[in-house]
This record gives C-alpha cells, structure tokens and sequence, in this order.
C-alpha cells in the first residue's frame, strides 16, 4: 500500500470520528428563518412602542407585555423551525436526530441559555430592563460556543459575534435594540445563508 493510501485511510477515519462525536444535521435554512422571524418580530414590536402613547417602553404596561409575546412567539417559531428543517435534514443523510450527540449539544445549550434566562428574569422582576437585550446577546452568545463542540465548530464564531455584540449594547444601552436586532436577525441570516450553501446543498 502506497503512503497516499494510509493517508488517505487515516482521512477517513477522522471524518469517521468527527461525525460520530459532533452532530452536524443543523438546518441552515433554519438560522435564515429564525433571523427573518426576529427582524419581522422586533419591526413589530418598534411599530407598537413608537405608535404608543408614551412613545417608549414601560415595564408594568400592555405594550411591554405584548413585546414579550412577540419575543416568545419569535423564539417559538425559530425552534418549531430548526427541529422541523433539522429533522427532514437528519433523515434525507441517514443520520439520527436524537442520540447520545444531539442530546449532548441540547444539554450544553441549555445551561448557559437557561441560566441566562433566570437571570434576566429576575432582574425584570426588580425593574431593571435596560440591560435585558445585552444580557440576551450575552448568555446566547456563550450557549452556543458550549454548544460548538458537539455540532459544526464554526457555530463558535457566531457564539462570539453575540458575545461581542452584548458587550457593546452594555456600553452603549441606547442602541440595545439595534444591536439586538443585528445579532438575531441580521447575522442569523447571514450565518444560516453560509451553512445553507456550504453543507446543505451538497
């Protein structure tokens, strides 16, 4: 057997090994979706604070409850998405949806993402609201980079790009929703556009 071959094998059974430890089934299709529901849901949601009588954000009013539906409903409809896109990925290749991998990604996803949710929970229960789509940015940002290591690394890179934005919404409180805005709409978008072309279209 020629050097080439052995390299050749040796090629092989990493990418074995890689599929086997990492689930790479996510839909990119989903990360454009989940953008264009947040773009679609923060529109909404600016359209009913700026035509408010207030014209701004109060915690104990209709507007910020109806606020919080929209997020809830955005955040419904990206995960309904991501499973449905993911599943019909997962068995167009043979893969399974949910094993040992898929439950290690979810697992390591949700604790920073759960945690982060308390958080901000808590302190909207205290009245304080100004930092709540920094810390959104924040914790999202750290759920997927410990999630990176069961799934596509590359998720990694937008993990930091959220962090990076939360950081900034925090010195700049002003431009929070703008910032929001471009971390779950604007880069989901751009991101699942890359992933789409890049492995699912192969």
């Amino acid at each position: 057997m020629e050097p080439k071959d052995y390299l050749k094998d040796i090629n092989e059974i990493k990418d074995m090994m890689n599929k086997s430890s990492r689930f790479i089934s996510l839909s990119g299709l989903s990360g454009i979706l989940a953008g264009v529901y947040a773009l679609i849901g923060s529109a909404v949601a600016y359209w009913l604070v700026r035509t408010s009588a207030r014209g701004y954000l109060i915690l104990d009013g209709t507007i910020f409850k109806l606020c919080l539906l929209i997020l809830f409903l955005v955040a419904l409809f990206s995960i309904t998405t991501g499973i449905i896109l993911t599943t019909i990925k997962a068995k167009k290749h043979g893969a399974k949806i949910w094993d040992s991998t898929s439950k290690r990604l979810v697992f390591n996803f949700l604790i920073p993402l759960i945690a982060g949710g308390l958080y901000i929970l808590i302190i909207l229960i205290q009245g304080k609201y100004g930092q709540t789509g920094a810390l959104m940015l924040i914790f999202y940002g750290l759920a997927l980079v410990n999630a990176s290591k069961y799934s596509i690394g590359y998720i990694r890179y937008l993990g930091f790009i959220q962090i990076i934005l939360g950081l900034i919404a925090t010195l700049f409180p002003g431009y929070g929703f703008w910032l929001w805005v471009i971390g779950f709409g604007v880069m989901h978008i751009i991101y699942g556009g890359w992933m789409h072309f890049k492995y699912d279209r192969k």
